[in-house]
């Protein structure tokens, strides 16, 4: 099964239009996948988690696998919750498929990211292999180091909502000629979702959520976004751009002023056609680099404008030497509030865990927290962050009873060293 999945990517490779990849959904590779789901995963509507779907697993795979020959395989409609949206009192829609479902999904992905991973640009990094955010913020850091003097910073209004179905089929098509394995990814597009127990039919989007919505979107994007500006604007441009996409999130750095006010003019249009919307309020062009400090005091606007992008903040500032111009890095405010205000409910909700397991458990959540936004010049937020989750521990410890257990002396220097709180660290170097 590997050999046929490496002679996918070789025919990729090679620019062909690969065939046979519904004959890859076996009994085997759903097996397999079976065995490395997390069994702890929400189930869909019809109610059956793994340990369910597994005993009787070799009968339920052969009749799935025989009905998707037959071509009689109809997914269900996913199950939409809600989650919270960091940074935002909005809500984030999820699409929770049935649990067989949930496999095919996941060999779709698993084929789709065979086909093309050779196809995808280097400077796309969302959910693709060997790639990470830290990737995506080096390679942007990069290039707004180097030349760059403007900056589009753009967001794609609900992206997984409005991804247009016959477009996704249209790209697919380009690059895979089995119809069967087409009409599969079609009926998942097409299933719909059951929202307080009422079915709404899917004429647009992916459902967020859903194991192949992730490689999906990056297969939409490559042709609306990636290769537009590679091939079409580029050539166009008078001095250098760059773009770095992480999923629907992307930022382009340019050279030149007029350069940068022609994609942004044109940006609107190229995605309207694709059924897409920028969120003009998030969509904006800013100075930035190494020459935006002289040309906006000059000016006399002030200091430069700061970028948002993958929880981080951008902003234009010098080495320690003071010596030369360096992108530098902080946590994104916005982002870190909530976080902190989710840190203080959680504390609140189990403070009646013994203590040591209660610092245990924060302790796992910090240690997530510092890699990912311990990266180089961002140590002294770090240190806010447990300093205030700290504070939180503190006040509620304080209010597991009437009496009060600490003041801030016996807190600090009695419970804390002996029992710690995970101390920051800086994991991710951005500048080597």
């Amino acid at each position: 099964m590997v050999t046929k999945l490496n002679r996918i990517r070789e025919y990729s490779q090679n620019g062909e239009r690969v065939e046979n990849l519904a004959s890859l959904i076996t009994v085997e590779s759903l097996k397999a996948i079976h065995f490395a789901i997390d069994g702890k995963k929400a189930a869909g509507i019809d109610g059956v988690k793994k340990e369910a779907y597994e005993i009787h697993l070799i009968d339920n795979l052969e009749r799935l696998v025989e009905r998707m020959k037959r071509r009689s395989y109809k997914p269900k409609p996913s199950r939409r919750t809600y989650i919270d949206k960091v940074g935002s009192k909005k809500k984030r829609p999820l699409g929770i498929s049935s649990y067989e479902d949930k496999l095919v999904e996941t060999r779709i992905a698993q084929i789709l990211t065979e086909v093309y991973e050779p196809k995808f640009l280097e400077t796309s990094y969302g959910y693709r292999p060997g790639r990470s955010c830290h990737d995506a913020i080096k390679d942007l850091i990069g290039k707004m180091s180097g030349k760059t003097s403007y900056v589009v910073e753009a967001d794609i209004r609900s992206f997984f909502d409005k991804l247009d179905h016959d477009w996704l089929i249209k790209f697919l098509e380009h690059d895979i000629a089995d119809r069967r394995f087409l009409e599969i990814v079609q009926k998942f597009l097409k299933a719909g979702v059951v929202e307080k127990g009422k079915l709404l039919n899917s004429e647009s989007g992916s459902p967020q959520g859903n194991a192949a919505s992730a490689i999906l979107a990056n297969v939409y994007l490559h042709y609306v976004l990636d290769l537009w500006f590679e091939k079409r604007v580029k050539p166009r441009l008078k001095g250098e751009a760059h773009i770095v996409r992480y999923a629907d999130d992307f930022v382009v750095c340019f050279q030149y002023w007029d350069d940068a006010i022609r994609f942004y003019n044109a940006l609107p249009g190229r995605f309207a056609k694709f059924g897409l919307e920028l969120a003009e309020e998030k969509t904006r062009i800013m100075q930035f680099g190494r020459f935006a400090a002289q040309t906006r005091e000059r000016s006399g606007k002030g200091k430069p404008e700061t970028i948002t992008f993958l929880g981080f903040t951008f902003y234009c500032g010098r080495n320690r030497a003071n010596t030369q111009f360096v992108v530098k890095l902080a946590s994104s405010r916005k982002k870190i509030t909530d976080k902190l205000m989710r840190m203080n409910q959680w504390i609140k909700v189990n403070r009646h865990l013994p203590v040591k397991e209660l610092i245990a458990r924060i302790n796992r959540s910090l240690v997530g927290h510092y890699c990912y936004y311990g990266v180089t010049y961002n140590g002294e937020n770090l240190k806010a962050f447990l300093h205030q989750t700290a504070k939180y521990l503190y006040k509620w410890l304080n209010r597991r009873s009437q009496k009060k257990s600490y003041n801030w002396e016996t807190f600090r220097y009695g419970l804390l060293r002996t029992i710690p709180l995970a101390i920051p660290k800086i994991y991710v170097n951005l500048y080597d």
